[in-house]
């Protein structure tokens, strides 16, 4: 029931996804498991999360058809540069055992290091050599984007950003509208806690007969945020990815959104790094 999203390459890549961000090598495997077993058909790792391995342990022993999974991962910050970002990149496709990843991602910007748009002319020839069917950024701001598009000849196809009710990051998504880069968001229920005990999503809850967090899922959804929350609960896995089966009123998307504060809880891609 997940539906899918062209890329401006024109690689589709499934709308809701499984993160494994923070989850610990003795619980991956049996937490992608339960993703895969629930439904999903999309999971996001990064080099950074040290899980990579597990990601492929877990894709092999599901007998899915590689082809029916798209697998994203991301440049750690030590790697930038043209050769690094080469090496790294077949590091990974040896620890997930795979022959190319769906999707390769700059990781953060890291711009007082000033090496990603050298980094992406590496990201332009791993997509010439099918090593990763679609290339894009993570954490990139408006300013790093456009020096992309004046220095280089490739519009990545998806920017990961921080992206929840909190922090919807409203111009930035304008821009990716305006440049066809697909918006993904991390961090899409802003890491639950104060965000799920918002009046607001708790009405919201109870009229649709749903969690806060399905509230929050269905918006990004609704949106047009590709999104990928994490959980180790199986229960919780199979909850999270409940949300095809009903859609928020206009009025109730506003309602959301107006919970905007501007509050970012990750670091921030101009300082990070």
């Amino acid at each position: 029931m997940v539906p899918t999203i062209t890329l401006n390459n024109g690689v589709t890549i499934p709308q809701f996804g499984f993160g494994v961000f923070q989850i610990d090598r003795g619980d991956a495997v049996g937490a992608i498991t339960s993703a895969l077993d629930a439904g999903y058909r999309h999971i996001d790792t990064a080099q950074m999360y040290g899980n990579e391995a597990d990601v492929g342990t877990a894709i092999a022993q599901s007998g899915i058809p590689r082809d029916e999974i798209f697998v994203t991962t991301k440049l750690n910050n030590d790697r930038h540069g043209h050769d690094d970002a080469i090496k790294a990149l077949d590091e990974s496709l040896d620890l997930l055992g795979l022959d190319h990843v769906d999707l390769f991602l700059i990781h953060w910007p890291r711009p007082r290091q000033d090496r990603y748009v050298e980094t992406w002319t590496a990201f332009e020839q791993l997509q010439r050599e099918g090593k990763a069917r679609a290339i894009g950024v993570s954490n990139f701001q408006v300013p790093h984007l456009q020096r992309l598009a004046a220095e280089t000849s490739t519009v990545p196809a998806v920017n990961q950003i921080e992206l929840h009710p909190y922090f919807p990051q409203a111009e930035l998504r304008a821009y990716h509208r305006e440049n066809a880069i697909a918006t993904e968001a991390w961090s899409p229920i802003g890491q639950g806690g104060g965000l799920l005990a918002e009046p607001t999503l708790q009405t919201l809850a109870s009229k649709y007969g749903r969690t806060p967090a399905q509230i929050v899922l269905r918006w990004h959804v609704q949106l047009g945020n590709i999104v990928f929350p994490k959980s180790v609960t199986p229960s919780r896995i199979k909850e999270n990815i409940d949300v095809f089966d009903f859609e928020l009123e206009p009025a109730d998307v506003a309602a959301v959104d107006a919970l905007d504060s501007g509050t970012r809880l990750g670091p921030d891609p101009d300082d990070f790094g």
